[in-house]
């Protein structure tokens, strides 16, 4: 069975702590951390700002036998200040995290590529992997697409992060997931949405970060998808519902989820 992660976007309203007792609740092995917002010269999230609740973090994952699974996001742009990552990648490990989540957007995919590797040696001074999620939205928009970048930073520690909803989005197919090196994958995000939606930038936006729906309730192909994919992979719930949120609280949320990812393994 795949292990299973609960991302920050599926309970917003959640402390980092009361996320880890909700997850562990659920059955969820891991937790997804939010410590950064994109840009490392932005607002930095409450659990990156403050030592005393990554140490009340660090006890509830202690307790409830939870992990970190990743961190997130460092975003990529030409005018990116990588050594302001930094406190960003400590944080993270000093969490006990894998991975760190980046994205990247910016039209010279040499440039790109350079400035992820250095990104990526950054990470393994900490012991960390970065893995690449590529946005239908962004300069880098499919699975294949990310798979030739991560093959040009040629670093071993790093990989692509696939959201369900972005590779489908970008029109991607079990055979594109299947021509990409097994190893590239290290986790998935899990997700659904509807079939018929909207092409334009805010309107992608806008699912991507409020409302999509839980696995089985949607139009993607997660069945073809997870066949394509090393089997095992650990699977974050990245399901953002800001409308159900307002009749339904986390932990109901959360065990819906959980419960039909289960149901979705089970008929692989």
């Amino acid at each position: 069975m795949n292990p299973l992660s609960l991302s920050y976007y599926t309970v917003p309203e959640l402390s980092p702590p009361e996320m880890v007792t909700v997850a562990a609740e659920a059955g969820c092995a891991h937790v997804g951390l939010r410590l950064l917002g994109g840009q490392p010269d932005g607002e930095p999230m409450p659990l990156l700002a403050d030592p005393a609740l990554r140490r009340d973090m660090k006890r509830r994952m202690a307790d409830s036998g939870v992990t970190a699974l990743d961190a997130n996001t460092a975003r990529v742009l030409p005018h990116t200040d990588l050594d302001a990552f930094r406190p960003f990648l400590e944080a993270a490990a000093e969490l006990g995290a894998r991975h760190v989540l980046a994205t990247g957007d910016d039209p010279d995919e040499g440039r790109l590529a350079a400035r992820l590797g250095r990104l990526c040696d950054d990470a393994a001074d900490f012991g960390l992997t970065v893995q690449f999620e590529f946005v239908s939205w962004m300069s880098v928009p499919s699975v294949t697409a990310a798979a030739r970048l991560v093959a040009r930073v040629g670093r071993p520690n790093m990989g692509i992060a696939l959201d369900a909803l972005h590779y489908d989005r970008s029109g991607g197919t079990p055979a594109d997931v299947a021509a990409v090196p097994p190893d590239f994958f290290a986790y998935m995000h899990l997700c659904d949405a509807p079939r018929d939606h909207a092409t334009d930038r805010e309107s992608l936006l806008h699912t991507a970060v409020k409302e999509r729906l839980f696995p089985g309730e949607g139009g993607i192909d997660l069945a073809g998808l997870l066949r394509a994919l090393p089997r095992g992979l650990p699977l974050a719930l990245e399901i953002p519902t800001a409308t159900l949120a307002r009749t339904m609280d986390a932990r109901s949320r959360v065990a819906r989820a959980v419960a039909a990812t289960r149901r979705l393994l089970a008929g692989l």
